[in-house]
């Protein structure tokens, strides 16, 4: 019987209506968490404060007077200003359109001409005028809101593009109104934000998704893992990343909980051990830090530490392969375990999950694949890990395991209403209420992802042991690091390739934090180089030095600048050969043979990531 919390959950149609339903429910309950540098605390906010701020931000939106579905362009870090402006949209029937804070300016400049943005918000002034100077054309950009900048409000220099930039407390005035701002009516069907994904042609792709898409799939993880008013959230990953989105923003919302945000990167350790949240959504590459920080813990340790650990590790393990119903190693002492279980636990594997807050019911990996002695190692710990699988294209969840149901090989059982199966080429074809509504402004791209009889085709090569979902591999070559971002490396190469200095480029960075490049020189393009450094032509020169690196470095980011900000390579080596058929880097058609290439290059890609 559902309770009537869940059936007054059915019935709400659009995240707004979510969102004041939630402020009624729980008016004085904490909401969000945030630390202000200024006077060197978190301070937390109820229902009712955000309810408030939210209708301020909502009365000055109205004041804007953009069209209903207009699109409302968000550059902000994830806070209480992200959260203020989303809600100020989503009641207005506006379409948010999130974007990294951190992404180069020609790739936000592409998206807010691409989504034909009405409003753009940021954080500041700086910020706009970087984008402003790409010079790509924005004729409906009406309203530019800078939030940071405090000196702006007495800034009377022009704006460097057309579109009337507005410093945030001149908006808010402006916009006082009176307290029942017009609120139209908004359906299930419309827009609720258009997403950009990397697509294959090196432009990203935005994918639309619907206050139904999104409410569907947020009530499916409601169904699968119990969430709790009194759960706090630590917010990590950006919002313009869907995973972070619907299960890090949304969902709270709609259990009550609480979510605090995380200060910086550098910070997240630090941050962990004050909020103590009990809910972690992140993507691998946040336990794989902690992995590798407790390997070198583990290094410097005495003898008898390690030992312990691994004592730690390997009971640990076979005791979480039992309470699954998993196969494990027995040993003649496994008797041993229940009595020394609690021992090790004190000396050993409560230090580490300290380093998580020690109060974790959950947390959540996903975005990409996480590597088994990463899961493995947490698990035996006794971290409630769990891994999940979707794409931005499904809102995003299809899947996922649970603590008390954990598979660690596989990506968990398919959410309530989600229908999966095994199409041509072993593909994972997903239906359900969570599925895209299609790609903004790209007909033949949203023709192209679905099936005739309207599955989606995730590129995704899976199997299906006893109802669970195995992913195990992708049907056209895709990386994702293992911040979960997604880039075509074909497009990628032919972008830095353009330029004449480079013959050929190979890109790695699958599972891996960051993209790196691997590129053979042009003797024209290097001969080019050198004379304008005033460097001898017919002399030889080091490639590997610094100086050449960072040049060479530069110019492949030059080339491939028109790419998402996590695209761009980092790194870069020049190989001395170029690939051929003849030394099996290169097929018959001259294409890339990518799993020779990594073989050949392994030592010097451990040497890049070390």
């Amino acid at each position: 019987m559902k309770t009537a919390i869940s059936a007054s959950l059915e019935r709400i149609t659009t995240l707004g209506d979510l969102f004041d339903w939630r402020i009624r429910q729980t008016p004085e309950n904490e909401a969000y968490r945030h630390f202000n540098s200024e006077t060197g605390c978190w301070h937390s906010h109820t229902w009712a404060q955000i309810g408030v701020r939210v209708r301020a931000w909502h009365s000055a939106l109205a004041a804007s007077r953009l069209a209903p579905g207009a699109r409302v362009a968000v550059l902000l870090p994830n806070g209480l200003d992200a959260v203020c402006i989303d809600q100020a949209s989503l009641v207005l029937g506006l379409v948010p359109v999130p974007m990294h804070a951190l992404d180069n300016p020609a790739s936000i400049a592409y998206i807010v001409k691409d989504c034909d943005a009405s409003m753009l918000v940021l954080s500041t002034r700086a910020q706009w005028e970087a984008i402003a100077a790409i010079g790509e054309a924005m004729p409906l950009l009406k309203l530019v809101l800078v939030i940071g900048d405090e000196h702006f409000a007495n800034d009377c220099s022009p704006p460097p593009a057309p579109g009337v930039v507005v410093p945030l407390a001149t908006w808010l005035v402006n916009g006082d109104l009176p307290n029942s701002a017009p609120r139209p009516p908004v359906s299930g069907g419309a827009l609720a934000a258009i997403v950009y994904t990397s697509g294959t042609t090196g432009k990203p792709k935005g994918v639309m998704l619907t206050h139904h898409n999104i409410l569907s799939n947020i009530r499916a993880m409601m169904a699968r893992v119990n969430v709790l008013p009194s759960d706090v959230f630590l917010s990590i990953l950006p919002l313009s990343h869907t995973f972070e989105r619907t299960v890090g923003y949304y969902l709270p919302i709609a259990a009550g909980s609480c979510v605090a945000y995380v200060r910086s990167v550098a910070k997240i350790p630090e941050d962990m051990a004050t909020v103590r949240p009990t809910i972690l959504v992140s993507v691998p590459r946040i336990y794989e830090r902690s992995y590798l920080k407790l390997q070198e813990s583990l290094a410097q340790s005495s003898y008898l530490m390690r030992r312990l650990f691994a004592l730690t590790q390997t009971i640990g393990w076979r005791r979480f392969c039992r309470r699954q119903h998993l196969p494990c190693d027995e040993t003649p002492l496994d008797w041993l375990d229940p009595l020394l279980s609690p021992i090790l636990h004190l000396l050993v594997a409560r230090r580490v999950l300290a380093q998580f807050g020690g109060c974790l019911r959950v947390a959540v990996c996903g975005g990409a694949p996480l590597s088994q002695a990463v899961a493995e190692c947490f698990l035996a710990l006794g971290l409630p890990l769990v891994q999940g699988y979707g794409m931005t294209e499904t809102s995003p969840v299809v899947s996922c395991n649970t603590p008390v149901d954990n598979w660690p090989t596989t990506v968990g059982k398919p959410l309530e209403g989600v229908a999966v199966r095994i199409g041509e080429s072993n593909e994972l074809q997903v239906l359900g209420g969570g599925v895209m509504a299609g790609y903004w402004k790209r007909p033949e791209d949203s023709a192209q992802a679905t099936t005739g009889d309207g599955w989606l085709r995730t590129g995704d090569q899976a199997v299906l042991e006893g109802g669970r979902i195995r992913i195990i591999g992708r049907i056209k070559e895709i990386i994702v690091t293992s911040t979960g971002e997604k880039i075509a490396p074909a497009d990628l190469e032919l972008a830095i390739t353009a330029d004449p200095l480079f013959e050929q480029a190979f890109v790695i960075g699958d599972n891996r934090p960051f993209i790196a490049a691997f590129v053979v020189l042009s003797r024209s393009g290097l001969d080019t180089l050198l004379r304008q450094l005033k460097l001898d032509v017919s002399g030889s020169v080091k490639l590997d030095s610094v100086l050449m690196r960072g040049l060479i470095l530069e110019k492949i980011q030059s080339a491939s600048k028109h790419f998402p900000g996590y695209a761009v390579p980092r790194v870069v080596r020049v190989a001395t050969q170029p690939w051929s058929l003849q030394n099996g880097l290169m097929t018959p058609t001259l294409k890339l043979k990518r799993n020779a290439l990594l073989e050949h290059f392994h030592a010097e890609i451990d040497d890049i990531y070390a």
